[in-house]
């Protein structure tokens, strides 16, 4: 199969309504030789190269239905989220305002992946805007809080697009993305940033661009994926990528964004849910999908929340060379026992023979 299938494959064209056929985000050379070796035994599991479908219960299109009111079809509005006929603003640019949207539907799909436009703009500079948007998956909707707008302890998956750094001693740079799942029990810190829940994140300068940005998250198969399109090269860049995480079906998709003494526009353009054809086992398919507790099979001690100066994120189960170093220390051990035995056990033969 041609690099180009293996890149359809796996989906990570951005789509257009009303414009089949036209490709999206091209596989750049960097972007496709990662794709290639990260993803090509995941690509087998996808059934057609063209089987996603657009799922426009759960897909926020334009031309907006009900422009000028407080309420669209499929969506509820909350807080200072303002529907106009070119974008949905969360919040506009002043203090201590929050908004959200949510979609009417439960999601009941096993693999999915949803597309973001969205815009982050303002007239403030750097370091003096705030605070960002949140995409959720949860089970729990309309629900107004201090995450972004939206409630803590949240059950399901969330996604921050954060632009204000509130810890002073932190080292990596703004605006910085970052994926937490929760089953209710964790509470997010706004003080840290989210760091002691942050399954991973990367750094991501989408903030005040005079081009469309856009965001990408894939769930399948217990694998997350979140790569992003910010540099208007019509191309999709990794960010985050998570094995092991476990979300269950029948929960809500949402949006939300608030401002403090900070502020800034946050507005989305664009959501659109695709369904992914994917072949599951039998006893996968006689699962309760919707009784499944949000979780991660792998999560990091906070202690291992260390700030990578570099951006890169920091997630998931035992990569190749930690379990290869894993794998020498234990073979190491198991030398240095056998040596120590060997060297006790002649001294004890040596001793024995003296009695003779």
């Amino acid at each position: 199969m041609a690099a180009e299938g293996w890149f359809w494959r796996w989906g990570w064209g951005r789509r257009f309504p009303g414009r089949t056929g036209l490709p999206g985000p091209g596989p750049g050379p960097a972007t496709l030789v990662y794709i290639l070796l990260l993803l090509v035994p995941a690509a087998a599991d996808i059934t057609d190269g063209n089987s996603e479908h657009l799922k426009r219960e759960h897909s926020l299109i334009k031309p907006y239905q009900g422009v000028g009111s407080s309420s669209m079809p499929l969506w509820d509005f909350q807080g200072s989220t303002m529907l106009t006929s070119q974008y949905v603003r969360l919040t506009p640019d002043e203090r201590s305002k929050e908004g959200s949207i949510w979609n009417h539907q439960p999601c009941f799909l096993k693999d999915w992946e949803m597309h973001v436009h969205f815009k982050v703009h303002g007239t403030g500079k750097k370091n003096l805007h705030g605070d960002g948007i949140a995409l959720w998956y949860t089970r729990d909707r309309l629900v107004p809080g201090p995450v972004y707008g939206s409630k803590d302890n949240f059950h399901g998956l969330a996604i921050f697009l954060d632009t204000y750094p509130n810890d002073e001693t932190t080292e990596r740079v703004f605006p910085y993305i970052s994926v937490m799942v929760n089953n209710g029990s964790l509470s997010y810190d706004h003080s840290k940033d989210g760091r002691w829940t942050e399954l991973a994140g990367c750094t991501a300068d989408f903030r005040n661009r005079d081009h469309d940005t856009f965001l990408a998250v894939r769930y399948s198969r217990s694998r997350l994926t979140v790569m992003t399109d910010l540099e208007d090269k019509n191309e999709w860049k990794n960010c985050i990528d998570i094995i092991g995480v476990r979300l269950p079906t029948g929960y809500y998709f949402g949006a939300s964004a608030g401002t403090g003494d900070l502020s800034d526009n946050h507005d989305i353009i664009s959501i659109k849910l695709f369904q992914l054809m994917v072949e599951h086992t039998p006893d996968e398919e006689n699962i309760d999908w919707t009784k499944i507790e949000p979780g991660v099979n792998f999560f990091k001690s906070p202690k291992d929340n260390v700030d990578d100066p570099t951006g890169n994120f920091r997630s998931g189960p035992l990569t190749g060379w930690r379990v290869f170093l894993l794998l020498l220390c234990a073979l190491l051990g198991i030398i240095v026992c056998a040596v120590v035995g060997a060297v006790v056990f002649q001294k004890r033969q040596e001793r024995n023979k003296r009695f003779y």
